[in-house]
């Protein structure tokens, strides 16, 4: 069983901790001790994994831009050498870059150094194996083995080194994916004509100006933020963010670019921003993803996360394709759409409203550049037929009004507190003529709101990687979210170890 110290770094089907000193913040967690034994965990994991000795397996390891990744870097190279294991340094790379290294390299296994969109001070470890991230189970597997690693034995023998440029492969990949969908005459590039704008947030996604679209023709000249700065001086590099989003939004629309596009820092997600600075993410971006998946996959099954709108799932019917909505997290809709495959089924897509995406035909990696790549193809064809890229998705509708919020749960046992809020608001529906409980509680629980007034729903889950309750809440009616959340923060009045400044204002 997992001790406090080691179950506060797992994080879903990651690693996550406090891996850099910054003003502020908690004490780290990271340390060099830490990773160490993980890695030797790692080590003797994956050696029962794939059934090899340590001189015959070989770990590729990437990272993003941020400060703490290179002392990670040389802790996981130095102590998977001392077992034996030998290394490919791939040095700055994306995640789905990293996953590539498996078939590209002949991997035993990838490692991609990484916190996803959190705040610069954070770190962690994402894993795959050649069947794709591992699971939640396996990282707790990991974890219960390094936390009893009490002496370090190294080996007689120490693996090899040898330094990769892995990102030169990927970009060949993705550069071809385009070359292969865009036909354009003789002597001229697919991309030329065209304006793209990419924010990379001084992420690890430069690399898509530089090694994709410039080399295509594009002109990417008013792009942003391309160099790796693991500070983040500009702004969170997160497609979820408010200010990333205003700060894409508003380029496209002053640069007059045909398309937009903003990655978060392992560029495994994306948003993209269509002519006009007409902003193409969440359901939006679902739609369009889904559109393109169902192009020679007519009747096939899309998989999404849970907070989504019946108007979506209209969408995907309407384009000759059926919703499967399931849990939150990038790893569960990939499980599941890999399942409803296994089974006989047809799903060409997995795809969260963060912007996870993972088309059955990349192998199912979440891969923020691919699905890029896939919208340019799209907005290229538009572009040539005197159209952008939002006219594909017009048909969409979308509710009058949307908010998510995160409420801070400051119990310690913050899990059990969070079950003892959703059993509440469970009953708190069933008690109410103006409420429903939805039929088709995936996970947490949704709520319909039923009058004219606030015509909506709301659905309440568990954070899957912090101490927080999120609630997605969207409304058919101007005005009708004040009165969904002016209900929500009455629901929540008896718990006191909540932070509820969020809803003060709903009164």
């Amino acid at each position: 069983m997992l001790e406090e110290f080691w179950r506060n770094l797992k994080s879903g089907s990651d690693i996550r901790g406090v891996a850099a000193s910054m003003a502020g913040n908690t004490e780290i967690n990271l340390t060099n001790d830490v990773i160490e034994k993980i890695m030797v965990a790692f080590g003797i994991w994956i050696a029962e994994k794939t059934e090899l000795e340590p001189n015959a397996i070989t770990v590729a390891i990437g990272h993003d831009s941020r400060i703490s990744a290179n002392r990670i870097k040389n802790v996981c190279i130095n102590t998977l050498r001392s077992m034996g294991i030998n290394v490919y340094d791939c040095s700055l790379a994306s995640t789905p870059a990293m996953y590539m290294a498996i078939s590209a390299l002949k991997c035993s296994a990838a490692i991609e150094i990484t916190a996803s969109h959190h705040p610069a001070d954070r770190n962690g470890l994402k894993f795959f194996t050649s069947e794709g991230g591992i699971s939640a189970e396996n990282i707790e597997d990991i974890l219960e083995k390094a936390q009893n690693i009490t002496e370090i034995m190294p080996s007689a023998i120490l693996g090899n080194v040898r330094k990769i440029n892995l990102m030169d492969y990927y970009c060949e990949k993705i550069k071809k994916l385009i070359t292969d969908n865009i036909k354009c005459e003789e002597n001229k590039k697919p991309l030329e004509n065209i304006n793209i704008v990419v924010d990379a947030g001084n992420g690890a996604a430069g690399f898509f100006v530089e090694n994709i679209l410039k080399p295509l023709g594009a002109n990417t000249e008013k792009s942003q933020f391309l160099e790796p700065d693991g500070t983040f001086p500009n702004h969170v590099p997160n497609p979820e963010n408010d200010q990333a989003i205003e700060s894409i939004v508003a380029l496209t629309k002053n640069s007059d670019a045909d398309l937009g596009i903003i990655f978060d820092t392992d560029v495994d997600r994306v948003a993209v921003v269509g002519k006009g600075g007409k902003l193409i993410a969440d359901e939006k971006l679902i739609a369009l993803a889904s559109l393109i998946a169902l192009k020679n996959n007519p009747n096939a099954i899309i998989v999404t996360d849970s907070v989504t709108s019946d108007y979506l799932e209209e969408f995907i019917r309407k384009n000759h394709g059926t919703q499967f909505r399931y849990k939150r997290g990038y790893n569960n809709v990939i499980s599941m759409a890999k399942k409803i495959n296994a089974k006989g089924g047809n799903c060409p897509l997995a795809i969260e409203t963060s912007g996870h995406a993972a088309f059955r035909e990349n192998n199912f990696i979440d891969d923020g550049a691919y699905l890029a790549a896939k919208i340019i193809i799209e907005m290229a064809l538009a572009k040539s037929q005197g159209k952008n890229i939002c006219d594909l998705i017009k048909d969409l509708s979308t509710a009058k009004e949307k908010k998510n919020i995160r409420i801070k749960i400051d119990a310690q046992k913050y899990s059990e507190y969070a079950d003892k809020i959703l059993n509440h608001i469970k009953n708190y529906a069933n008690s109410k003529h103006n409420i429903k409980l939805d039929n088709e509680n995936i996970e947490g629980v949704r709520i319909n709101f039923t009058e004219k007034r606030h015509k909506g729903w709301a659905m309440f889950r568990k954070s899957l990687h912090d101490p927080e309750i999120v609630i997605h809440a969207e409304s058919e009616v101007a005005g009708g979210l004040r009165e969904i959340f002016k209900i929500i923060k009455s629901c929540l009045g008896r718990f006191d170890m909540l932070d509820k400044s969020q809803l003060q204002a709903y009164k």
